[in-house]
C-alpha cells in the first residue's frame, strides 16, 4: 500500500516524470475519472489528496493512476526491468511491492534481471522479511541468475540489523556451495562485523580461521575485527598472537589494531605489555589518540604505578596531545587512592578550568584520608570562589566525611545547606545519614531521617535497610530487625547477602541458632548465595554450643557449594578440637590450611600452642614456636603467656622464667596475665619470696596489679596464714 500521509515527502513530480521519460513507456491509453480507484487496498485518491499539499486532486490522480495494478494489467504495453526497479524503489509497502514484482514476472517474454532482484531484496531486508528473501534467492537460482557478491553482503548486513547474526554466517557458508558465488574478504569482513556487533564474539574467530583455510587473504580490517572479538571474551593472548601473524599475510597493523589491544591489555591489568605496544605503535608511525593514552594511564593507576602514569601524561604533552578531563581525573583518582592527595591537589591547581568532577575527586581524597578541613577548604576556596557549582556528589562526599568524624549535627546542617545551593538531597544523601546515626547507636534519630526521606517521596534502598537491620541486631533488638527484614520484599527492595548475614549474626548472638539455620535455607531458596561470612557465623555458633557434628555438616555444605574455607573457619575448628583435647587433629587441620595456601596468622598458632600447653605438651609447643618463627610469623604476648603457663603447669618454673626474660629482650612487654601467671605458680610451689620479687619488679617496670593480682595475693596469703595457724 502506498504510504499516503507522507507521499509528498517521498515521491516528487520529477521522479514520476522520470518513470515515463521513454516514449514507449505508456501504462494506459484511455482517460480516467475523478472517482477512479488508486489503491486496491481501499485507499482512494480522494483520501490521499486530503493532505496539506497545494496539488489539486486531478494532478495527484494523474500521477498516481499508473500504480493501479488493475490499470497496469489492462495496459497494452509491457513493463521493463528498468522501470520495475524504479517502481520498487518507491516508498511502497512490502505487499504492494511483491504484487508488482509478481505481476511483472508473469508478463510474457519478461525475465527479472539481477538489478530487479537486488532492489526487491533490499526492500525485503529493510522490512526483515528474511523468509521471503530465502525464497527469492532460490527463485534466482532456478531462473539461472548469476549471483554477485554485493547481493550477499547486502543480505548479511540486514541479518545483522535484524538481530540474527547466525543467519549471516549461514549465508556466507552457502554462497559457494548453494549459490555458486565465491566469497572474497569483503563478504567475510561483513560477516565478522555482524557477529561482533551481535555479541557472537566466540564464533568470529572460527569464521576467521575458516577464511584462512579456504585461502582467502584477510585484510587489516579483518584482523582488527577478530582481535576485538577475542579481546571481548578475554582471549587477549590469542589477539596479541594475531598481531604477529599480520605480516605473514602482507598486512601492516594500523592505529585501530593497536588501540584495540592496548585497551584490552590495560583493562586486564597487563599494563606493562600495553605500554610496550604503545611504544611500538609510535615507532610504527601509527597515530595514537588521547583515548589510547588514557587507557594506559588508567591501567598504570590501577596497579599503583602512579609515577609512570604522570610521566606518560608529560609525554602526551610533548607529542602535542592535550590531556582531557578523563586523563586528569584518572591520574588524580590514582594519586588520591594511594594517599598522595596533596599531589592530586597540586595537579588540580595546574588545570586551567577544572570541572566539578575533578574537584570532587580531590575532595573525596581528603575525606578518605581523614583530612576533612582541607576537603572543606577546596569546597569553599577552589569551588565556590570560582563559580563552580557543587553537585549532589560534592555534598554527599562532605556529609560522609562529617559522619566519619561523628559530627552528625554538622552533617545535618550541610544537608539543609544543599537546598540553598539548589541541590536536592537524594537517596544516597539520606542513606549516608542513616548509616552515620546507626553506627552511633542513635536509632531514633535514624528513624527520623527515614521518615523525612519518605515524606519527600524517596524510598529506602537495600543499603539503607541493611544499615538499620545491622544496627538493631548489634543492639540486641532482633525482633525489630526481623520485622524490617520481613517488610523489604513488599517495598520492592531485594534482600542481599549483607541483609541475611546481619540477621543470621543477630540470631546466633541471641542463641537462636535453629532460626538462623532456617534463615540460611530461606536465603538459598531466594537465590542469594551464601558467602564465607555466612558459614563462619553459623559454624562458630554451633562450636560455641559444643555441637561439633553440626559445625562439620556446615563445613561440608560450604565446600559442596564452592565456598572455600578461610583462616577464620579453620581457627574456629582448630580451637574446638583443642578444647575437646584433640590437639593432634587440630594440628592436622593447621597443616591442611597451609597446604591450601592459606597463610596462618599468630592467632592460629596461639590457638595450637595454648592447646598443646593445656595438654601438658609444652616442649612440643616450644618446637611449634620455633617452626612458627621460621615460617616468618612473629610471636606476641599471647603466645608467650600460653607457653609460660604450660611450662609452669609441668613444673618447669625455671624454664618459664627464662622465657619471661627472653620475651623482654625481644621487646615484647609482659602484661597482667604474664605477671599473674608467674606469681600464681610461684605461690603454688611455695616460693612466696620469689612471687613477691616478681611483683615488685613488675610494678617497677610499670605493671599495675589488677583485681586478679590482688585476688591471687590475698587468697595465697590467707591460705598461708591458715596453714600456719593449723600447724600452731
Amino acid at each position: 500500500m502506498l504510504k499516503s500521509p507522507k507521499l509528498t515527502s517521498h515521491v516528487s513530480k520529477t521522479l514520476f516524470k522520470s518513470l515515463f521519460k521513454r516514449p514507449s513507456f505508456v501504462f494506459f491509453s484511455f482517460g480516467f475519472s475523478n472517482s477512479c480507484t488508486i489503491d486496491y487496498r481501499n485507499c482512494t485518491a480522494r483520501s490521499i489528496c486530503q493532505s496539506n499539499d497545494s496539488e489539486s486532486e486531478n494532478e495527484w490522480e494523474r500521477l498516481l493512476k499508473p500504480f493501479d495494478l488493475n490499470e497496469l494489467r489492462k495496459s497494452l504495453h509491457k513493463i521493463t526491468p528498468f522501470q520495475l526497479c524504479k517502481l520498487l524503489r518507491l516508498p511502497l509497502d512490502v505487499d504492494t511491492s511483491m504484487e508488482l514484482f509478481t505481476w511483472a514476472g508473469s508478463q510474457e517474454g519478461y525475465c527479472h534481471t539481477f538489478d530487479v532482484y537486488y532492489v526487491f531484496i533490499d526492500k525485503l531486508g529493510a522490512n526483515k522479511e528474511f523468509k521471503v528473501i530465502d525464497s527469492v534467492l532460490l527463485q534466482m537460482k532456478e531462473e539461472g541468475i548469476i549471483f554477485r557478491e554485493s547481493l550477499f553482503i547486502l543480505i548479511m548486513k540486514y541479518y545483522g540489523r535484524g538481530g540474527v547474526p547466525g543467519q549471516a554466517t549461514r549465508l556466507l557458508l552457502d554462497m559457494k556451495s548453494v549459490y555458486g558465488c565465491q566469497p572474497t574478504f569483503r563478504s567475510y569482513n561483513v560477516a565478522l562485523d555482524v557477529l561482533v556487533a551481535g555479541n557472537c564474539h566466540k564464533v568470529a574467530p572460527n569464521l576467521f580461521y575458516d577464511m584462512l583455510s579456504k585461502g582467502i587473504s584477510p585484510t587489516v580490517y579483518t584482523f582488527g575485527v577478530v582481535m576485538k572479538a577475542l579481546c571481548m571474551v578475554n582471549e587477549v593472548d590469542s589477539a596479541c598472537s594475531l598481531l604477529r601473524d599480520m605480516t605473514k599475510h602482507g598486512c601492516v597493523p594500523n592505529s585501530v589494531v593497536y588501540q584495540t589491544l592496548i585497551h584490552a591489555l590495560s583493562k586486564s591489568n597487563r599494563v606493562s605489555e600495553a605500554l610496550m605496544l604503545l611504544e611500538e605503535m609510535i615507532l610504527m608511525g601509527c597515530t595514537s589518540d588521547v583515548q589510547t593514552f588514557n587507557d594506559v594511564i588508567h591501567g598504570l593507576c590501577k596497579v599503583n604505578r602512579i609515577h609512570e602514569a604522570a610521566k606518560l601524561v608529560d609525554r602526551m604533552l610533548v607529542r602535542g596531545f592535550t590531556p582531557d578531563d578523563i586523563t586528569y581525573g584518572v591520574l588524580m583518582h590514582g594519586l588520591c587512592r594511594t594517599g598522595r592527595v596533596d599531589e592530586a591537589r597540586a595537579l588540580l591547581n595546574k588545570i586551567p578550568s577544572a570541572n566539578v568532577v575533578l574537584l570532587n575527586t580531590v575532595i573525596n581524597g581528603y575525606v578518605i584520608s581523614g583530612r576533612f578541613d582541607e576537603a572543606k577548604a577546596i569546597f569553599y576556596d577552589s569551588m565556590l570562589s570560582v563559580g563552580c557549582n557543587p553537585d549532589v556528589f560534592t555534598f554527599n562526599i562532605l556529609i560522609h566525611g562529617l559522619c566519619k568524624q561523628r559530627r552528625l549535627g554538622s552533617a545535618l546542617e550541610l544537608v539543609n545547606a544543599m537546598a540553598v545551593k539548589g541541590c536536592e538531597p537524594n537517596i544516597v544523601t539520606y542513606t549516608i545519614l542513616v548509616d552515620g546515626f546507626c553506627k552511633e547507636g542513635q536509632l531514633e534519630k535514624a528513624n527520623i531521617i527515614v521518615n523525612e526521606m519518605l515524606s519527600k517521596g524517596l524510598s529506602l534502598n537495600t543499603v539503607g535497610y541493611n544499615c538499620l537491620i545491622h544496627a538493631l541486631c548489634s543492639a540486641g533488638k532482633i525482633l525489630e530487625a526481623m520485622e524490617i527484614f520481613g517488610e523489604m520484599p513488599s517495598k520492592g527492595c531485594k534482600r542481599d547477602i549483607y541483609t541475611f548475614n546481619s540477621i543470621i549474626s543477630g540470631l546466633c548472638k541471641g542463641d537462636h541458632i535453629e532460626e538462623a539455620l532456617g534463615l540460611y535455607q530461606d536465603m538459598l531458596l531466594e537465590g542469594v548465595t551464601a558467602n564465607t561470612v555466612t558459614y563462619n557465623t553459623l559454624i562458630h555458633a554451633f562450636l560455641r554450643r559444643g555441637s561439633l557434628h553440626e559445625a562439620h555438616k556446615l563445613v561440608n555444605d560450604m565446600l559442596f557449594r564452592g565456598c572455600p574455607l578461610d583462616e577464620i573457619t579453620y581457627n574456629g575448628l582448630i580451637k574446638a578440637l583443642c578444647n575437646a583435647g584433640a590437639v593432634d587433629k587440630g594440628l592436622g587441620l593447621f597443616e591442611e590450611m597451609m597446604r591450601k595456601g592459606i597463610k596462618p596468622s599468630s592467632i592460629s598458632c596461639n590457638i595450637l600452642i595454648n592447646g598443646l600447653c593445656r595438654t601438658r605438651k609444652a616442649n612440643t609447643a616450644l618446637e611449634f614456636l620455633r617452626d612458627m618463627i621460621h615460617r616468618g610469623l612473629t610471636p606476641d604476648i599471647v603466645t608467650y603467656n600460653s607457653l609460660i603457663n604450660g611450662l609452669c603447669k609441668m613444673g618447669c618454673i625455671r624454664e618459664a622464667l627464662n622465657l619471661f626474660d627472653k620475651l623482654q629482650a625481644e621487646g615484647i612487654y609482659p602484661d597482667a596475665v604474664t605477671y599473674n601467671t608467674l606469681i600464681s605458680w610461684h605461690f603454688k610451689e611455695g616460693l612466696f619470696d620469689d612471687a613477691f620479687l616478681i611483683l615488685h619488679k613488675g610494678v617497677a617496670n610499670g605493671f599495675v596489679p589488677n583485681d586478679a593480682t590482688w585476688y591471687i595475693l590475698v587468697r595465697n596469703l590467707v591460705k598461708e596464714i591458715n596453714m600456719e595457724s593449723w600447724n600452731f
